[in-house]
């Protein structure tokens, strides 16, 4: 098994599929790929360990940091169905990255790396790789290590954005434990979306309990906000954080 660096080279012009308002509807790549600057990972199959605790949910965080940088689009693609596509996305909560189907595996034959996981019954699948495509034209390839098994080195969100700006900002990991109702939580959301930073929420009641809320923060009140591992405490709390 050996995979060909295709640097420099247009990409396949092929159909890929997606499922949308408009129901299952063709993609031609040299369209999607045609006077923009798209950035591709593509990965074994939807639902699976590694692609779904990592690989899928980085891009997707650092998405804001990649269209900072120039990027127009982030496409996630894997030898599934459309449907299936669907799915894991809307699962993952990948609102930012589009999730591409390539059911044949006719785009990932045509780069020359299709590879038979049929040992796992998984069939023909994606080796896992991403790239840079500008207009068209590979610009950077990251093709992971031909290594038994599913290795995961160099496809990461991260080695992409080092590899287009080294120095680029990186977005805080923001976490708001709330409860429905709470007007001092809508305060501390509202300060953040003004701030235009992301943040994942635990309701109470919902996601927690007051249990876990005091065995975390050994607090009892909310909201209880959390940035890059701190915690920075309630409402007037993230007020002072910012001043």
């Amino acid at each position: 098994m050996s995979f060909e660096n295709r640097e420099g080279q247009k990409v396949p012009n092929t159909a890929l599929k997606i499922i949308n308002e408009n129901g299952l509807v063709n993609v031609d790549s040299e369209k999607l790929f045609s006077n923009r600057k798209v950035v591709l990972f593509s990965l074994p199959g939807a639902f699976t360990p590694t692609c779904s605790s990592t690989h899928l949910p980085r891009y997707n965080q650092l998405a804001k940091t990649f269209a900072k940088e120039g990027v127009d689009e982030i496409i996630c693609l894997s030898v599934n169905d459309a449907f299936v596509m669907k799915s894991w996305g809307e699962s993952q909560e990948a609102d930012k990255v589009t999730l591409l189907a390539d059911g044949n595996g006719e785009f990932t034959e045509k780069m020359g790396l299709l590879v038979d996981k049929t040992d796992l019954g998984f069939g023909k699948r994606s080796w896992r790789y991403s790239m840079l495509v500008n207009n068209g034209v590979i610009e950077k390839m990251f093709i992971e290590p031909e290594k038994p098994g599913d290795p995961f080195e160099v496809s990461d969100a991260d080695t992409m954005l080092n590899y287009i700006n080294k120095n680029a900002e990186l977005p805080k990991a923001i976490t708001v434990i709330s409860k429905p109702g709470c007007p001092f939580c809508k305060k501390a959301k509202e300060l953040l979306a003004s701030k235009e930073l992301d943040f994942e929420e635990v309701v109470l009641g919902r996601d927690a309990t007051s249990v876990s809320l005091a065995a975390l923060t050994g607090a009892g009140t909310v909201p209880q906000i959390f940035i890059d591992g701190k915690r920075i405490g309630g409402s007037d709390d993230l007020e002072k954080y910012f001043k």
